[in-house]
């Protein structure tokens, strides 16, 4: 038991406040939380026990498979909030009394992205109004912007979720036992959370709305300061750059065994220690650095310069988190993919991500097709549904994933249902992008941190346009051609479509700073807010006046 003798005291702490350990939705590694949450919850709830198939027959228990995983989280969903106004409108009840209640399920609750969501529920509750979609008030809310265009989303934040979320940290701590390279002693060093500012703003009706982060940092113990950096203090900046430069200023400080959070903002603040300290890498300022945590958005794009300022290998550990809860996570160290968590308060539903589900703006169609957990197919692409222990209910959250291994539940995150190219047919994906950017930044050696696409009609038929962040040297004409040739081996559609109506191919190479000036002039300068892989509408008028005066008004 790690560190036990150091918290056994914090176990007396309140059942009902065991999110509050944490500094982040992303913070999966605190030492503490293994005897906090074995005392209060038992390991029954941590780990799952696998029984073989010919003794639990024998024994006369059911198999504990994916669907019958699924619709027992179904059914306590239903059964906790059968007496708010949405279990009472869509008949809750009745779902309970049906022989199916998976099917009968989706029959009765539509489909609800978040203007449906918010606009009919979730506003109602920021006034102060109890049991509208959970029971009792919700006192906090996750303000959550995504890769979106709109102003931040109020996403509802209540305990049950929290606790979910705590289960699920531990029980991914508990399989990094397994891992063979990760250096354990790195885990017992202090953890460097670049998140956003943990301030939260707060409602008339008594709420609290902020970075999640913030959330779970308002009622941290004390002792929690030893280990979490950049601290308190530099935490609740809410200028980014002023929270960079105090963490330079403090990092020769520290004793840094792991780094949490989003690929482009730690490597932007490594970057900056490097250079504030005149080092060769990253380890000459921090030599137990063991590995990094990362969700969000796909590595692939990233590793090239993360690898560029180490001084040696690094663990990378990847995790499936959102504002609406925490969705999955690598539970086998060389796993192709997220495996599901499938067992705590999160009902999944798969919508296959096609012409027939969607239009070409990426919104969702009605009676649109969808399935079960026990329904999906390897390697088909789906849009997720999510209905959770905070109000969610047939909720897109508009990522799109793949399984890669439906007996483990394991997926990777393709993109998103509005950021996609199909202006002929092509369908090109994120997932596809991200793939050729990894593949020629190994070819050439060097780093692509960010990256942009757009598709335009020309000359009577229609391009597309890469926008590249690189500070490095390269033949952007050579560049082009080679992210082009690996397009065309990963996407069959593509390669057709390069040959007819997708006539050309253009690209131009940027500095990376100019990708974060613009996010900084939209407001959207932190480490919560990803570059969007595909510009459209509003967000590509901005851009475009932005290449051409500096500004975005």
């Amino acid at each position: 038991m790690l560190f036990a003798n150091c918290w056994q005291k914090q176990a007396c702490s309140s059942v009902d406040q065991p999110a509050t350990i944490f500094s982040s939705h992303h913070c999966i590694f605190a030492p503490f939380i293994i005897t906090i949450v074995t005392l209060r919850t038992g390991m029954a709830n941590i780990i799952d026990i696998k029984i073989p198939k010919a003794i639990a027959t024998a024994l006369r228990i059911p198999q504990n498979d994916p669907r019958r995983q699924q619709i027992r989280v179904l059914k306590k969903l239903l059964r906790k909030a059968r007496f708010t106004e949405f279990g009472q409108q869509y008949r809750f009840d009745d779902i309970l009394l049906s022989k199916h209640p998976g099917e009968s399920f989706q029959e009765l609750v539509p489909v609800h992205d978040y203007n449906k969501i918010y606009s009919e529920w979730w506003k109602k509750t920021l006034e102060g109004v109890p049991d509208v979609a959970w029971p009792g008030k919700i006192k906090y809310y996750a303000l959550s912007s995504g890769t979106s265009e709109a102003a931040s989303k109020y996403i509802p934040i209540t305990k049950e979720m929290l606790r979910s979320n705590t289960i699920n940290y531990v029980k991914q701590l508990i399989t990094l036992f397994s891992y063979e390279h990760l250096p354990y002693n790195a885990m017992t060093k202090g953890f460097l959370m670049i998140g956003g500012a943990t301030d939260l703003q707060k409602g008339k009706a008594g709420w609290y709305a902020g970075d999640l982060s913030g959330i779970l940092a308002k009622k941290r113990p004390f002792w929690f300061q030893t280990f979490y950096k950049p601290g308190g203090r530099i935490a609740a900046m809410k200028d980014w750059k002023e929270k960079l430069n105090e963490i330079v200023e403090h990092a020769r400080e520290w004793d840094i065994g792991y780094i949490v959070g989003v690929p482009a903002w730690c490597q932007m603040c490594m970057e900056m220690v490097i250079e504030h300290y005149k080092v060769k890498n990253i380890h000459e300022i921090w030599p137990n650095l063991g590995f990094f945590v990362h969700g969000g958005v796909a590595f692939e794009p990233y590793k090239k310069g993360f690898e560029k300022l180490l001084g040696k290998p690094i663990v990378y550990i990847e995790n499936y988190l959102s504002s609406e809860g925490f969705i999955g996570y690598k539970t086998r160290e060389h796993a192709k993919g997220m495996k599901l968590v499938l067992d705590n308060n999160i009902f999944f539903e798969f919508v296959p991500f096609d012409d027939k589900n969607f239009d070409h703006d990426g919104n969702i169609i009605p009676d649109a097709e969808t399935k079960m957990i026990h329904e999906v197919e390897e390697g088909k692409e789906y849009a997720l549904l999510m209905s959770t222990n905070a109000g969610a209910w047939r909720y897109l959250i508009g990522d799109t994933l793949k399984f890669v291994d439906v007996e483990h539940s394991e997926v990777v995150i393709t993109g998103r249902t509005k950021h996609f190219l199909s202006l002929t047919g092509e369908h090109l994906s994120v997932e596809n992008m991200n793939k050729a950017i990894e593949l020629v930044s190994e070819e050439l050696n060097i780093s692509i941190p960010e990256y942009t696409v757009v598709g335009f009609p020309h000359q009577n038929f229609f391009a597309h346009k890469w926008y590249i962040a690189s500070n490095d040297i390269c033949n952007t004409e050579m560049l082009k051609n080679k992210i082009d040739q690996h397009l065309r081996k990963l996407n069959d559609d593509y390669a057709t479509e390069r040959d007819s109506a997708l006539k050309d191919v253009f690209l131009e190479k940027l500095p990376e700073e100019k990708f974060m000036k613009f996010m900084e002039l939209k407001g959207k300068l932190g480490s919560q807010h990803k570059f969007p892989r595909v510009m459209k509408g509003k967000m590509l008028t901005d851009w475009n006046r932005f290449l051409e005066t500096g500004k975005i008004v």
